[in-house]
């Protein structure tokens, strides 16, 4: 988010010195799936890298915003100023009477937390359980809360995000210690024996991993492993929903196709639709239905930006989520 600085000649909604939430995907907004409601899949976005069969380096979908050349190598994930495509469609506005803090996570975690809820149809008295207590998850967790879920438990290795869950969205909580069948054990004794109603992979192919896990990744060739997506298909009860926030990039080899066949699963995943959700979520904000800020745990300058990546990424220091100041 930040402050226009200059516009464009074919911007016509938005002026010099607008306060702006701009979503991750760049989408152009009249594309069949963006007419769809499915920015992430844009088809103009990213003209040297796009196509429809998702391969590993090749046809890829729509841009991101800092992400590498396969995405579109547009700038600015963090930055102190950035270029905005298809201006008319992204960027919302923010109102006077919110701060920064309170609307900038509508830019990426919120609707990403949010989607993984949407998709699994959550309608109300669900029992949601989410894997991953980072940013992204907590969020799933309190976007369960506003779709009416009756119980969401979240998932995770290390005590204080948990903690830090259990705070920000009074969910209930499990420690990942001793593998996943002792979690998909705890899962299914809150629930019966069946499992849960939806589970939500917020963490995707860079879990925790013992040293059998790394070998066995450098046997099959693959980048990380599906462990928490297993396990989300083991504690997920027959005929439930298992949605997938974190990301895979690559092939994996024995994926479960047999139990997601016996069990009736539904598996739906990808990059979330954030220009579809931004501005009912917006609205939440307003109302006071869902508060934001209270995940944050460090404010850093953008100079220190290799120290923040370095304490999320080893889990030090109390870290669940760091905002940037560019200007700080």
């Amino acid at each position: 988010m930040g402050i226009i600085e200059e516009v464009g000649k074919n911007v016509t909604h938005l002026k010099v010195g607008d306060r702006v939430i701009v979503p991750f995907p760049i989408a152009c907004g009249s594309c069949f799936f963006c007419n769809h409601e499915l920015p992430g899949h844009c088809e103009n976005s990213n003209p040297d890298h796009y196509g429809p069969e998702g391969g590993v380096l090749t046809e890829k979908g729509g841009a991101l915003f800092g992400y590498t050349d396969l995405y579109g190598g547009y700038d600015g994930g963090q930055a102190q100023y950035v270029r905005v495509p298809y201006a008319n469609f992204g960027p919302r506005v923010v109102p006077d009477n919110l701060t920064d803090e309170q609307v900038l996570f509508l830019t990426d975690i919120f609707p990403t937390g949010y989607s993984g809820i949407n998709r699994a149809e959550v309608k109300g008295g669900e029992t949601v359980a989410i894997f991953g207590s980072g940013p992204v998850g907590i969020m799933a967790a309190k976007s369960a809360w506003l779709r009416g879920a009756a119980r969401v438990v979240i998932v995770d290795t290390v005590q204080y995000r948990l903690d830090k869950a259990k705070e920000t969205a009074g969910c209930e909580t499990i420690l990942w210690e001793d593998g996943a069948k002792d979690v998909v054990e705890q899962i299914r004794a809150i629930t019966n024996g069946r499992g849960a109603d939806v589970c939500v992979d917020a963490v995707g192919f860079e879990p925790y991993r013992s040293f059998l896990d790394r070998a066995k990744a450098v046997v099959n060739l693959e980048k990380g492993s599906v462990k928490v997506l297993e396990a989300c298909m083991s504690a997920v009860r027959r005929g439930g929903i298992v949605s997938v926030l974190g990301v895979y990039p690559t092939y994996y080899d024995n994926f479960p196709v047999g139990q997601f066949f016996d069990k009736g699963i539904i598996l739906k995943g990808g990059q979330a639709p954030a220009h579809k959700h931004i501005d009912k979520l917006l609205g939440y904000v307003q109302e006071g239905k869902v508060k934001l800020d209270d995940i944050i745990t460090h404010r850093l300058p953008l100079t220190e930006i290799l120290h923040a990546y370095d304490i999320f990424k080893k889990k030090e220091d109390g870290c669940v989520k760091v905002v940037l100041d560019p200007w700080a």
